[in-house]
Order: C-alpha cells, then sequence, then structure tokens
C-alpha cells in the first residue's frame, strides 16, 4: 500500500472525504461505487467498484463467441477498462485504460460507428494516440438501471470492412443482455 501522507478526519455522520487529487488520480467520480475491505491489521481498504467487473469471466466468453460469430475483434470494457477482448491482441487491449473519447461516449450514452473506411476511428484505449488503426468500429453502451456502466465494442483492421446492421445488432444486443444481467 502507497501513503499519501494525507491525514483525514471522519464527522459526526461517520463520513470521511476523499482527496481531490487521489479521486482524480484514480477517476472516482461523484456518485462512484466504492468497495469497503477491511484486513485484520485493521486497515480500511476503499477500491472503485465495477458491476461489470464482477462479470468478467462471463464477459470473455461473451467477446469469444462475439468474435467467432462475426469476426471481428470483440472487447468488452466497464468505465474504465478493457476486462474482455477476443479476436485482437490481449496485451493490447486487456486492463487497458480507456481513451478519454470513449469515455465521453458513455458518459453521453451514445453509439458510435464508423461510416466510412475513411473515418479516422474511435480510439479505445489511452494508449491508441489517435492512430488509425481500426477501419469499421461499432461501440455500444451497456447500461443498467439507467446508468452506463460499460460498452460492447466490434473493430476490424481489414482494409474495406465496414459495420453494417448485422453487426449493430449484434452489439446491441451483447449489451443489452450484458446490461440486464447486472440487474438481476
Amino acid at each position: 500500500m502507497k501513503a499519501t501522507g494525507v491525514v483525514r478526519r471522519i464527522d459526526d455522520l461517520g463520513r470521511i472525504v476523499i482527496p481531490k487529487e487521489i479521486r482524480k488520480v484514480l477517476r472516482i467520480k461523484e456518485g462512484d461505487p466504492l468497495e469497503v475491505f477491511t484486513d485484520r491489521e485493521g486497515q480500511v481498504i476503499l477500491k472503485k467498484y465495477s458491476p461489470i467487473g464482477e462479470l468478467s469471466e462471463f464477459a470473455a466468453g461473451y467477446a469469444e463467441t462475439l468474435s467467432k460469430t462475426t469476426g471481428h475483434i470483440a472487447c468488452i470494457t466497464d468505465k474504465d477498462t478493457i476486462i474482455a477482448v477476443s479476436g485482437g491482441s490481449k496485451k493490447e487491449f486487456l486492463e487497458q485504460d480507456v481513451s478519454p473519447e470513449l469515455e465521453q461516449l458513455m458518459e453521453d450514452k451514445e453509439i458510435y460507428t464508423s461510416k466510412e473506411n475513411s473515418d479516422v476511428a474511435m480510439p479505445i484505449t489511452k494508449n491508441d494516440n489517435n492512430e488509425r488503426k481500426y477501419n469499421a468500429q461499432v461501440v455500444y453502451p451497456i447500461i443498467s438501471n439507467g446508468d452506463t456502466i460499460g460498452t460492447v465494442i466490434l473493430m476490424s483492421k481489414e482494409a474495406n470492412q465496414k459495420m453494417d446492421d448485422v453487426e449493430k445488432k449484434v452489439a446491441q444486443s451483447a449489451a443489452t443482455f450484458l446490461g440486464t444481467q447486472m440487474e438481476i
């Protein structure tokens, strides 16, 4: 565990303020859920909660099925990282932080489809640096109880590939299914 040098007191309602600098580094926003753990030494540990992260094994299987069915790279994300990938380099995607553009898409609950091969693809990870790696993409938000909790992404590096209504419907079905699993 890393010491921050910040000391905070608990108020009369049992609350403690997490310093702004720590919230910024960990990308914790107002309303974000946190898990609380304790250990034998009496330490209290707060961890950002990822509801879809609870389904990471299931999401990995689902990504594999999506990839085999469509022939595209399939990724499933939570709000912060890519939690499952199939059909592409796991090293390139798995557990990588999502790009600010993808975060904004989730915030706005928007569906994204690259329209033509000449479009610049949306960066998926922070490491993409707006390089044009994908000729076709569809990104569909996973919504549970009215909140975006992640995305389903289908991508292709093929030169003349376009995402049509079939890929959009597959991504929509996957996102809807994963969203309903979180509501159960």
